[in-house]
């Protein structure tokens, strides 16, 4: 009888053993299985973020782009009133030559008047 106990106690402490190794196998493929979920989780977050930065350098752009088109707006508005703006001062520059001009005549046939 103390041999079929010493038998059946090597072959308890065997299955267990058997148990304990099975156990710690399946830890470690459930090790593997969750780095290899955080590693696709991580590359997710990258398409993610990646996604996310080109929406904001889109809509960066296109702000971007406005600005542009309302500088451009503005510069050629300012160029046309300064075509407007230097045909009136024109205008006022040829009346005061044409005036400096009669007054010079009037002067030339005009006597001075000495005292």
């Amino acid at each position: 009888m103390s041999e079929s106990q010493s038998r059946y106690s090597i072959v308890e402490r065997l299955t267990q053993k058997r148990l304990d190794i099975l156990s710690q196998k399946f830890e470690l493929e459930e090790d593997v299985k969750t780095k290899a979920q955080k590693v696709e989780q991580l590359k997710n977050e990258l398409a993610d973020w990646e996604s996310d930065i080109s929406q904001e350098n889109e809509k960066t752009k296109r702000i971007k782009q406005r600005e542009i088109e309302k500088a451009e707006f503005l510069s050629d508005n300012a160029k046309q009133r300064k075509s407007g703006k230097e045909n009136v001062f024109n205008e006022k520059l040829s009346s005061i030559d044409k005036a400096l001009e009669r007054i010079e005549e009037i002067s030339k046939t005009s006597p001075t008047i000495q005292n």
